[in-house]
């Protein structure tokens, strides 16, 4: 245990939770959008599964690497557009929809995988870029402003979420959908479009999900995300959805994550309890979720589709 509690082992573990945390950031950021207008996207998983095989798929055939990322954004918008005409337009029932697009996500993903790679091919992965001055931070630069440009990007919208949700007339919007419909529609609001644009918005979000957890990983493999998007879900939950409080769930899963990855390469969880290790950040989410979620109310209308009369 000693050996953990180095410089470089402290360092590096801190700058690796960072990186692990960015795939649930964008995930959670987009589905908070989608919640907080009355929306619950439970196929997150599958939206991130899908965009993870497209941005490996397109950085093997082209090697650029911001070709893929962008592929793995446009699957999560085409995904968005599934998921709004069903949640949305059909007014379907949204947990059982979710469930119906996370499957579908891990069916296809998988059998394009199979079809179409086959053997799994390592691709190159995003190289950290220091941000000047502040990477020559003893300590901090190192765990903090190293990092890729699709970390920075996901906590850098975390500001900018905030700010749609709480100062522009849009997240007005967004926020009078999810509580009270009936009076938004009454005042010119219409509640179908702004749930489509927060749908599409998350699912893109999902994407960009999918494509970081791809690059970080550096290779695509069946069921790669483990449930990721279904954690991203939770959340949410757990940040009263709200964008810093999602921010911080999510530090606080990649910080599990990359705790229990450490302790496993320094010796300190024995290989036979390896598997029992690997469930400790799902479990410290749940608890922590029921310890701090209960405190905060959710939108009103939550998983509820709009009749226009209701």
């Amino acid at each position: 245990m000693a050996h953990f509690f180095t410089y470089a082992v402290l360092t590096s573990t801190v700058a690796a939770a960072i990186a692990l945390s960015s795939s649930f950031l964008f995930a959670a950021l987009g589905e908070t959008m989608g919640q907080r207008s009355g929306v619950i996207n439970l196929g997150v998983d599958g939206i991130m599964l899908l965009s993870a095989f497209a941005t490996y798929f397109t950085a093997l055939k082209t090697g650029d690497l911001l070709y893929a990322v962008l592929a793995g954004a446009g699957v999560g918008l085409v995904m968005g557009f599934v998921t709004a005409f069903i949640s949305v337009t059909l007014k379907a029932e949204q947990g059982i929809s979710g469930i119906g697009v996370y499957l579908f996500g891990l069916g296809l993903s998988d059998l394009l995988f199979l079809r179409l790679v086959g053997t799994p091919l390592p691709i190159s992965q995003l190289s950290p870029i220091g941000i000047p001055l502040l990477d020559r931070i003893p300590a901090v630069g190192a765990m903090f402003f190293r990092q890729t440009i699709l970390v920075y990007l996901a906590f850098l919208l975390v500001p900018v979420f905030t700010f749609v949700l709480n100062r522009t007339t849009y997240g007005l919007k967004i926020r009078a959908a999810g509580e009270n419909p009936s009076a938004a529609d009454t005042v010119g609001i219409s509640v179908a479009r702004i749930r489509w644009s927060t749908v599409l918005i998350g699912c893109t979000m999902a994407g960009l999900a999918g494509a970081a957890l791809l690059l970080y990983d550096g290779i695509f493999m069946e069921n790669l995300t483990q449930s990721e998007g279904f954690i991203a879900v939770a959340l949410v939950y757990f940040g009263a959805w709200r964008p810093l409080g999602v921010m911080g769930g999510s530090v606080l899963y990649g910080l599990a994550i990359a705790v229990v990855l450490s302790w496993k390469s320094l010796g300190i969880i024995p290989l036979s309890a390896s598997d029992l290790a690997a469930t400790a950040p799902a479990v410290i989410t749940v608890l922590t979720l029921l310890l701090v979620a209960r405190r905060f109310r959710q939108p009103a209308v939550l998983g509820k589709p709009y009749e226009r009369g209701d």
